[in-house]
């Protein structure tokens, strides 16, 4: 048998439909994906019992991927702002704190006025402060006070929007508590600057801030450092009567403050900052 090859035409017909095959094939492949969407055209009230279902079981992806079919295909009504709240905690629980913050934002900005909206202030200062909770920090048990401060002091002032603005709300404890927890939190954040200027040799720097600390916020659970490390600045600098005034104040409120028996700030040495398996430490954690 003899073989023959194509003619020209027949080549150029087999090209032109393998090419109209290539161009086809994606827009299939998109008309495929978008029919698998098992929630496109579910009535609100379906959609809204799924992804609440899913939220009762913990499945907070899934959740999330609902409800914004429910928000997409239904953008005004009752479900559709119970779905947004909920959307934003499940995007907190899963750990997607931009998209979680994108969605409180949006809520506030639609409904100003909603009777949850301090529920809202409330769950955004959640994300805010954990943030910093990530794996590492968790393993490694790094300290939040060093790190930047502007999402604990976002997390804050919508605590402290609780409290003040809805102090009758079920979350206004809550919020006050956390705000103690953040006070410290930025207390010690002074206070390490304070004791870093002490090591430098920037006395006068580290009396400034261990006074910023005891003015801004008083009654910290670091305020007794913060006068340990005026007497210790206010000593540094041969300032005998503000370092005695400092040294009386620490012995009538902390008389077994290590800085009283020259045990204080205690730093930690240059070779634990080599060791990666070390975890920070600070002559804060000296007692």
């Amino acid at each position: 048998m003899t073989f023959r090859f194509p003619s020209r035409a027949t080549l150029r017909s087999l090209l032109l439909l393998l090419l109209v095959a290539v161009i086809a094939a994606p827009g299939c492949a998109r008309f495929k994906t978008r029919s698998k969407d098992a929630n496109e055209g579910v009535p609100v009230e379906q959609l809204y019992t799924k992804g609440h279902n899913l939220m009762t079981y913990g499945n907070w992806d899934a959740a999330a991927t609902v409800y914004k079919r429910l928000v997409a295909q239904y953008p005004y009504g009752p479900y559709t702002e119970q779905a947004l709240m909920e959307t934003a905690y499940a995007q907190y629980k899963s750990g997607d704190n931009d998209d979680a913050i994108s969605t409180i934002d949006r809520f506030i900005r639609t409904y100003p006025t909603h009777r949850n909206i301090a529920y809202l202030y409330y769950l955004r200062g959640l994300v805010d402060s954990s943030r910093d909770t990530v794996f590492l920090q968790r393993v490694w048990k790094l300290d939040t006070s060093r790190r930047d401060l502007a999402t604990p002091m976002q997390a804050y002032n919508d605590f402290k929007t609780v409290a003040d603005r809805y102090p009758n709300s079920r979350y206004a404890d809550d919020a006050r508590q956390r705000m103690g927890a953040l006070r410290n939190m930025f207390a010690r954040h002074e206070l390490e600057t304070a004791l870093y200027y002490i090591r430098r040799g920037a006395y006068v720097a580290a009396a400034d801030r261990a006074k910023y600390l005891l003015e801004t916020y008083p009654q910290s659970v670091w305020q007794n450092d913060a006068v340990a490390t005026l007497a210790e600045a206010y000593t540094r600098l041969g300032n005998k009567t503000l370092a005695d005034d400092a040294r009386r104040v620490l012995q009538q409120n902390d008389p077994s403050h290590p800085w009283l028996r020259g045990e204080w700030p205690d730093y930690p040495s240059k070779l634990r900052a080599l060791n990666p398996f070390a975890g920070e430490r600070s002559a804060v954690d000296v007692h």
